[in-house]
């Protein structure tokens, strides 16, 4: 990496962290007045977005247009808007609405950056916790400026996994990958969040996390903290329509991998 592209990379790793709290503030400040909020239904029931989820959006864009007018953006709510540089920013503005809508902490802010087809930045924000998870190239990831390094010794047997599911996955699809964890020596949760479980993985929380369709802006920052910290993710189809697409999200700490993968089939 040269130095020209350390220094952006730098900068940007600079905002993305200044952007998610910021974020996060115009976020719990919704929360804490959810009874206001207007929601919205998408593709089920479940599937909401709010005035916090555009609202918090917005703010990423506007920050990251006036810093770096020449990256590209993708964000869940407003698509994409492309750029001239070797960036893309990809932009979860409030991962887990369903859980901030009904008042449990489980939601974070997501922000990540690809430099060409490298996910180069990920940063993630837990306002109700006061959490900063933020990760970049060459420069490990930190929890609230701790270090985070992954222990091998952990597997689905003796650590929790996180498993993830919504309206693109047949309710048979999701019991057999429970069956199987469990039939393996494992145990599961699920809160709500990918991206959140995703940042746990790479803190040690959750030795591995596996959702069978997400999308890139659920995934990317949890992937370079999982990278980061010494974890492994599977690829992202990232050339191109497929960011703009939903894929397999798994990631784990090295003593899951193998067990994770046969479950997933991947």
């Amino acid at each position: 990496m040269t130095s020209d592209v350390t220094v952006d990379l730098q900068d940007r790793f600079a905002l993305a962290r200044e952007m998610a709290i910021e974020a996060g503030a115009v976020a719990l400040a919704h929360f804490n007045a959810r009874e206001r909020l207007v929601i919205e239904t998408k593709a089920d029931p479940h599937d909401v977005v709010s005035i916090a989820d555009r609202d918090v959006e917005e703010l990423i864009r506007t920050r990251i247009a006036a810093a770096f007018p020449g990256d590209a953006i993708l964000g869940e709510e407003y698509g994409v808007s492309f750029g001239t540089s070797d960036y893309t920013w990809v932009v979860d503005p409030i991962d887990g609405t369903s859980p901030f809508v009904n008042g449990m902490p489980t939601w974070c802010i997501s922000i990540a950056a690809l430099h060409g087809e490298e996910i180069a930045i990920g940063v993630i924000y837990v306002p109700c916790n006061d959490e900063l998870y933020a990760s970049a190239t060459g420069m490990g990831a930190t929890l609230n400026g701790k270090i985070l390094k992954l222990d091998g010794s952990r597997t689905i047997r003796n650590a929790v996994t996180g498993i993830g599911a919504n309206n693109h996955v047949t309710p048979a699809a999701v019991a057999s990958i429970v069956e199987k964890l469990l039939d393996a020596g494992g145990n599961f949760i699920r809160n709500g969040s990918g991206a959140l479980m995703l940042a746990y993985v790479a803190a040690g929380r959750l030795v591995g996390y596996y959702e069978p369709y997400m999308h890139a802006w659920d995934c990317m920052a949890g992937y370079c903290l999982v990278k980061e910290a010494g974890g492994w993710h599977y690829p992202f189809p990232i050339r191109g329509d497929g960011l703009t697409k939903g894929s397999p999200v798994l990631a784990a700490a090295n003593g899951a991998v193998s067990d994770l993968r046969t479950i997933a089939g991947l």
